[in-house]
């Protein structure tokens, strides 16, 4: 659901399971975020980044600290 707030700002109503809600909250405690709304902001950012890569065609990799460089499959 999206209302109104006023001219700048539109309020979204989100149902979350509890594992997604968990994931929020886990992630908050992570970034130390002030707020849930912080952390969908930086997710949605993050996101819309990565799907406008994804359809300029480029790849993902991943490199643990100890390991090698290693393609990864977002949108598989």
């Amino acid at each position: 659901m999206i209302e109104l707030v006023d001219e700048k700002y539109k309020r979204v109503q989100m149902d979350l399971s509890p594992s997604s809600f968990q994931r929020l909250k886990r992630i908050k405690g992570l970034t130390e975020a002030g707020s849930y709304t912080e952390v969908m902001k930086d997710a949605l950012r993050l996101y819309e980044f990565i799907v406008q890569k994804d359809t300029e065609g480029a790849s993902f990799f991943v490199k643990p600290k100890d390991g090698d460089l290693a393609e990864i499959k977002i949108f598989a």
